[in-house]
């Protein structure tokens, strides 16, 4: 049985605070300086509720986020979205765009995809090697040996 492609989804926002990595799970998120919104911003140059995040689906079935400037009611923010260079009013995010929402704000969007060879168990996230005492350096007399 063939295994399943996951996707995972980050988005790593750069502002007045630092830096900040968001995982994106959910199907939608609000992003700007109001305390309400779930990807909050920090700083005093970009809206309360700068963009939106959607998570919609490609024909495919795999899922993707498209980034909307301003609120989901068509109330845009009062700078736009300078996405990979380019002012958007919207944009269906791709692996390594970048997103600027002010200055010195921005923000980079991340798609990790990985197969899984077992689908229905837990991921194996950990790559485990094992090595004996022996691998070991130590007494400076063996170390002389092996040459």
């Amino acid at each position: 049985m063939a295994g399943q492609q996951k996707h995972h989804h980050l988005l790593i926002i750069e502002d007045d605070k630092g830096r900040k990595e968001f995982p994106l799970e959910e199907a939608v998120y609000s992003i700007g300086r109001d305390p309400k919104c779930e990807i909050r911003l920090f700083s005093q140059f970009v809206s309360r509720r700068h963009a939106t995040l959607v998570r919609r689906q490609r024909e495919d079935g795999s899922p993707y986020y498209r980034i909307v400037d301003g609120n989901l009611k068509g109330k845009p923010s009062a700078n736009g979205l300078l996405i990979n260079g380019r002012k958007l009013p919207a944009h269906d995010l791709e692996d390594e765009d970048e997103v600027v929402f002010g200055p010195q704000v921005s923000a980079k969007y991340y798609l990790l995809k990985r197969n899984d060879p077992n689908p229905t168990g837990p991921p194996d996230e950990f790559d485990i090697t094992l090595i004996s005492p022996g691998m070991m350096i130590g007494d400076p007399e063996e170390i002389s040996s092996w040459e």
